[in-house]
């Protein structure tokens, strides 16, 4: 009796063949992966990440070089480092930009790349006023356009951020953090060393003279300036209202005991209510219970990574390399592995995910901290007689070892987490939810990382490194504990009908 054709079995495979396209498949999974770093949007954030590089040198390392050849004290140069703190507040201003729309600027350019547009122009004009001013003869001016630079270099960022995490989906958010870092590191070297060079280089004679340090910041904001076109030529995300008009619905509701009030006053309220108060509640609304568990996660992953590195450099010193070491093996060959490792974090989390990449950057940062350790152990065996810090230094291939191992697995773990931070927002508050994210993550471990020199007076450096470690453990159960939030950005619609 013949068998109808839907009847038949179907021929087995070989598993020769299964092999085949399983690579094949894989394969094209990857492909797809690295093309994500063709696109358009990709040269725009490595841009936009130099732009927000640029800036922060000329305010921190390069200016207190300027500072001290002017033969400025060191307690006025500690107090300038205070202006660094504008960054860790952003989240303050953040609403404003997140909802305030800027007159004309904001019809020509849209909301992000208005107020993208109007830092730039600014941090350009403020570094202008540096240039023009010597900080021997004018300190405190000078000292206000540091602080103007600082605090238009701190609202580039939030805008920036946030336009970032609207204009591209979830999966490309490991490779726009990994082109974004990529630019700001690039803009670091430019600011930090560039800038040295470029003094010295229009300086008319030895030792202190402004006319080169003028100079060389007269160039800087024309670089700056330049920043700006890419801002003019690059494309505005696009973003529903809807979640918008849900919390002004909110907000008239909860102010009804308000009408009482003129008109105006009413409206200021709303507007507060919303601009201020909505993008917290919307957090809390979203992950309820769990919010608890990924703030605890923001505010501690780094935590291993920047309690060590306060003690990095002493660390280097008390070992007996030089600054020329130091230097060219820290602050260049490991500025180099850090941008590998971030293009390879961007990478995997295109093509795994942000999740898996995330735990694996984690362990990666504990096991290569423990490094530094096993240098200290072999300084120390090295020489005994010297306790606590070790008096001759290991090999400068085993520091090139260290620091690459190190910085690799830091930039993995940095793409990861930007991207991680970006999945928790609602693109209808990516501003003010993000930088508060990113003040979150250095709060806590910046605060601990000033106890640092203490135990390492007490205990020596390969328990210090031991410590620094272990101490990022408990992020692999936060990680593991959190492992149910939904990793991808709210979208106005979505966020609309989980509200109602």
């Amino acid at each position: 009796m013949n068998q109808t054709s839907s009847s038949r079995p179907s021929p087995a495979v070989a598993p020769s063949t299964k092999r085949r396209w399983q690579m094949k498949a894989n394969l094209t999974r990857w492909r797809a992966a690295v093309a994500v770093y063709g696109q358009r949007s990709m040269l725009h954030m490595l841009i936009f990440g130099f732009s927000c590089g640029l800036p922060y040198m000329l305010v921190f390392a390069t200016l207190s070089f300027w500072l001290r050849e002017a033969e400025v004290s060191r307690s006025a140069i500690g107090y300038f480092s205070w202006i660094l703190v504008v960054y860790g507040m952003k989240w303050l201003w953040a609403p404003l930009v997140d909802r305030l729309k800027l007159p004309l600027l904001h019809r020509l350019l849209g909301r992000r790349r208005s107020w993208i547009g109007l830092a730039q122009t600014a941090i350009a004009l403020s570094l202008l006023g540096l240039a023009w001013l010597d900080p021997a003869l004018s300190l405190q001016n000078f000292a206000l356009c540091t602080l103007l630079v600082a605090w238009f270099s701190a609202t580039q960022d939030i805008a920036i951020d946030a336009y970032r995490i609207e204009i591209a989906p979830q999966e490309e958010q490991g490779s726009l953090a990994a082109a974004y870092m990529l630019g700001y590191r690039l803009a670091m070297i430019l600011s930090g060393a560039g800038a040295l060079y470029l003094a010295a280089w229009f300086s008319t004679g030895e030792g202190y003279d402004p006319v080169g340090w003028s100079h060389a910041y007269i160039v800087m904001a024309g670089i700056m300036g330049l920043c700006l076109l890419n801002t003019l030529l690059s494309q505005e995300p696009v973003q529903s209202l809807a979640s918008i008009e849900k919390d002004e619905e909110d907000a008239a509701l909860a102010l009804e005991r308000t009408a009482h009030l003129p008109l105006p006053i009413q409206r200021m309220l709303s507007w507060c209510y919303g601009a201020l108060l909505c993008p917290f509640i919307d957090f809390f609304r979203r992950y309820r219970w769990q919010a608890f568990w990924l703030l605890l996660l923001i505010g501690t992953y780094r935590i291993s990574d920047i309690f060590m590195g306060v003690m990095a450099n002493p660390f280097y010193v008390d070992l007996g390399y030089s600054k020329e070491q130091v230097a060219s093996v820290a602050k260049v060959f490991g500025v180099i592995m850090t941008l590998i490792g971030t293009g390879i974090g961007g990478l995997l989390v295109t093509r795994f995910g942000c999740r898996p990449i995330l735990t694996l950057g984690a362990i990666l940062v504990v096991a290569t901290n423990q490094l530094f350790a096993i240098m200290a152990w072999l300084a120390a065996a090295l020489t005994p007689e010297c306790a606590n810090i070790a008096c001759e230094a290991p090999s400068i291939y085993w520091l090139m070892a260290v620091i690459s191992a190190d910085n690799i697995s830091a930039g993995i773990a940095t793409a990861a987490f930007i991207a991680f931070l970006s999945s928790l927002t609602n693109v209808a508050y990516s501003a003010t939810q993000y930088a508060l994210f990113s003040s979150l993550m250095v709060l806590f471990p910046k605060f601990l990382a000033g106890f640092s020199g203490v135990l390492v007076d007490d205990m020596g450096y390969v328990w210090f490194f031991t410590i620094a470690s272990l101490i990022g453990l408990p992020v692999l159960l936060l990680i593991w504990l959190t492992k149910q939030t939904q990793l991808a950005p709210v979208n106005a619609e979505n966020n609309s009908k989980r509200s109602e």
